[in-house]
C-alpha cells in the first residue's frame, strides 16, 4: 500500500484487481482507505478523489461529533451498558470465584482482592460475551428459517471496524462483542444484515432490496445504533 495527499488528507492507496475506485472514511478517527484498479493511473486516481472531498470531509466531520465514553478503568461509580442500558459498575473485592451480577440500575463485578484491572477487563468482557451468545442463539433459527440461509458457523470477538463480517465462502458468520452493550435491535439488524450476504456478497440495490424485505425497519435500527454512545476507541457501521 502507498499513501496519497490532498490539501490536508492523508490517504491510503491500495491497488487491486477491482473494476471501479471505492473510497472508505474509516472509524474512529475518519482516516482514508482508497482501493482502485490496478490499470487506473494515479491522475486518474486524484482527480475521483478530488471530487469527494466534500463526502469525506463531511463523514470525517460525522466521526468526531460521535459521542464516546471515556477510558474505562473499572472502578465503581463507573458507566457501563448492557443491552442499550446504562448501569452503574460496583466493584467488590472479596474471596472466590470472579463473577458479575446485575440488579437495580447496576453490574456488580466480583474478584479477588490484588485483580489486575486486565483481568477485571476480562471479568466483564466474557459476561458480555456470554449473554450475546445466549442472545444470538436465540435469534439465528428464526432469521435463517426467514430468509433462507444457513451459516456453516458463528461466534464473538472483538472487532477493529466492524459490527459484524460474513465470509460467504465458508459461510460463516462473525459479530463484534461490544453488541452486548447496544439496544437488542441493533443485534438483530446486524445478525439479519450479515444474513443477508448470503444471498447478496455486495451491499447493493439487490442487497438492500433484501434488507428492505425481511427488516424493513433496518434503517432506523442502523441510526440508533451508530447513535449510541462509543467505546473510547470505536467506530460507526
Amino acid at each position: 500500500m502507498s499513501q496519497i495527499q490532498i490539501g490536508p488528507i492523508e490517504m491510503q492507496l491500495n491497488r487491486k484487481a477491482i473494476k471501479n475506485l471505492h473510497i472508505s472514511v474509516l472509524p474512529p478517527d475518519g482516516r482514508v482507505r482508497v482501493s482502485a484498479p490496478k490499470s487506473m493511473s494515479d491522475n486518474a486516481i486524484r482527480m475521483a478523489v478530488i471530487s469527494r472531498i466534500p463526502w469525506i470531509k463531511k463523514q470525517q466531520s460525522e466521526f468526531a461529533k460521535q459521542p464516546r465514553q471515556s477510558d474505562r478503568e473499572m472502578v465503581s461509580g463507573e458507566c457501563h451498558y448492557l443491552w442499550g442500558k446504562r448501569y452503574r459498575l460496583d466493584f467488590i473485592e472479596r474471596k472466590g470465584r470472579h463473577e458479575i451480577k446485575t440488579g437495580r440500575g447496576r453490574i456488580y463485578l466480583y474478584v479477588n482482592p490484588g485483580t489486575s484491572l486486565e483481568n477485571r477487563e476480562r471479568v466483564l468482557s466474557e459476561f458480555y460475551r456470554n449473554e450475546l451468545k445466549e442472545r444470538i442463539a436465540g435469534l439465528l433459527g428464526y432469521w435463517q428459517h426467514e430468509i433462507g440461509v444457513d451459516a456453516s458457523a458463528w461466534g464473538v470477538k472483538k472487532m477493529k471496524t466492524k459490527w459484524g463480517s460474513c465470509n460467504t465462502a465458508s459461510r460463516r458468520i462473525w459479530l463484534n462483542l461490544e453488541l452486548a452493550k447496544k439496544p437488542p435491535e441493533c443485534l438483530e439488524y446486524i445478525l439479519v444484515h450479515e444474513l443477508v450476504h448470503l444471498l447478496e456478497r455486495k451491499h447493493n440495490d439487490r442487497f438492500r432490496s433484501y434488507m428492505d424485505k425481511f427488516l424493513p425497519d433496518w434503517r432506523e435500527r442502523r441510526n440508533l445504533l451508530n447513535s449510541m454512545p462509543l467505546a473510547f476507541n470505536h467506530w460507526v457501521y
